[in-house]
């Protein structure tokens, strides 16, 4: 994932105009590498992750913690004396694995970067922050919001989000993109574990759907480096600006008058108040930025984050405590689940399906037509009985009220009953259904007669 991005910031630097040595610097490679990689194609989307350990043991990885301890002992001892070490601790494989261990734990020394202000559409910072806000009525809230600035004009957007998670972050850093009136070339943030999930120095492990949005909307992201207060220090000092200026500053009735307050407060500090660092409104300079930036790839609102799911045995993919169905022939295939706030669209091959992102019963979304296709797959009658008990279980908690008085009431004759109900739901769906189960559960009439009788009312009213 570290050395995609790599590749992909060095496109995006050299779209906007930079030498290949201001490249090489900026991105931390060589000249001979930028050259190298704008030879390729540029990246624009990110391979899918996959979960197979299929493969030869590695020769060099058990050796590892000698190499460790070597290092720490000698950190410039050549490669060639560590190869000839190991080869005394039995060590069979080839140089070539051991050199790139070698590269891979030798520490380096990563001299500090002294960042002098950014240029017009260069730079955006961007972090998460936290405070606990006490309303007039008495109740104390922790609020999360998520901070983004650009760095030359300091115009300022800040979101109050539910939490701290990939979707939260992207939302909000689009809405800060939509804000600002484009995109800048590199965004900044502070390690948010939300995005890295692993960090050794230069060698990054993004999250996967976080890199193909940074892919998507042509923007370079970067870290601060840990422990570097002269690159960290003014993505937190935003943090703390933010709740200096607004939160511990004002009173809130309720939440609602926090939100209203929020939308004030980004016209105060972005048109009315000079900002320290430039002695004018952000407002000021925001139009020369703005010709600097790049024009949104996709609607924030209409644009769909990218997981990958897998389709299990029985059909289904779950997704965040969610059930959702796919037709029975996208079983144990993997694929992409694309996340919309409203809407979820799952592709695996040629197979696609869309459901209502939170489904009625608040659990599972099941289409009518994998239902039916997936039946026509059950071989055996008892097999496609409890296929079909299932599907109705999988109604919610009124279907499965239901079908419990159902099975006690009849416990003979039950079968018959499910099979009834099935083939009603293909014809009404799951509200109308869950609906008439609702009413019959109300009259205690256990029965699949009692609750088509009430589909059918329902119908002519």
């Amino acid at each position: 994932m570290h050395d995609i991005l790599k590749r992909h910031a060095v496109f995006v630097l050299r779209d906007a105009g930079f030498s290949l040595a201001e490249i090489a610097k900026q991105a931390k490679v060589s000249t001979a590498t930028v050259k190298r990689i704008l030879n390729e194609e540029p990246i624009t989307e990110l391979p899918q992750e996959t979960t197979s350990d299929v493969g030869r043991p590695s020769i060099v990885r058990p050796f590892e913690a000698q190499v460790r301890t070597i290092l720490n002992e000698d950190p410039d001892l050549p490669s060639v004396e560590i190869l000839h070490r190991l080869r005394q601790a039995k060590y069979a494989g080839g140089k070539t694995a051991l050199y790139e261990l070698i590269r891979e734990l030798r520490p380096t020394i990563t001299r500090p970067m002294v960042r002098f202000e950014g240029l017009a559409g260069e730079f955006s910072q961007h972090d998460f922050g936290m405070v606990r806000v006490k309303y007039e009525t008495g109740k104390i809230e922790p609020i999360i919001f998520f901070a983004s600035r650009l760095k030359w004009s300091r115009w300022t957007h800040v979101v109050i989000v539910p939490g701290q998670s990939v979707e939260p972050l992207v939302r909000a850093l689009l809405l800060g993109f939509q804000s600002f009136g484009g995109v800048p070339l590199v965004a900044v943030f502070d390690n948010p574990t939300t995005i890295v999930i692993s960090r050794d120095g230069d060698k990054i492990e993004w999250n996967q759907t976080f890199g193909q949005v940074a892919l998507d909307f042509r923007f370079a992201p970067e870290l601060c480096y840990p422990a570097m207060a002269n690159q960290k220090g003014s993505v937190e000092n935003l943090v703390g600006w933010v709740k200096g200026s607004f939160f511990k500053v004002r009173r809130f009735h309720d939440r609602d008058d926090m939100e209203r307050q929020l939308a004030q407060w980004h016209e105060e500090v972005n048109i009315k108040r000079p900002s320290r660092a430039t002695n004018v409104p952000p407002a000021t300079r925001i139009e020369e930025e703005r010709k600097r930036l790049r024009a949104l790839a996709f609607d924030p609102k209409e644009y769909a984050l990218r997981f990958p799911i897998f389709v299990g045995p029985t059909g289904w993919v779950e997704f965040r405590k969610i059930r959702y169905s796919m037709p029975p022939e996208a079983i144990n295939m993997p694929g992409t689940l694309f996340l919309y706030q409203d809407r979820v669209k799952i592709q695996v091959k040629q197979h696609q399906a869309e459901h209502p992102r939170i489904p009625a019963n608040g659990s599972v979304s099941s289409r009518l037509e994998h239902t039916a296709a997936g039946l026509a797959q059950v071989s055996g009658k008892r097999a496609k009985l409890y296929y079909q008990r299932q599907r109705l279980l999988e109604l919610g908690e009124t279907a499965e009220a239901f079908l419990t008085e159902l099975v006690h009431a009849r416990p003979r004759t039950w079968a018959h009953d499910v099979e009834r109900l099935f083939d009603s739901l293909q014809g009404v769906g799951p509200e109308r259904m869950v609906s008439a189960m609702r009413g019959a559960l109300e009259k205690k009439l256990y029965g699949a007669e009692y609750v088509i009788d009430l589909l059918q009312e329902t119908l002519w009213k």
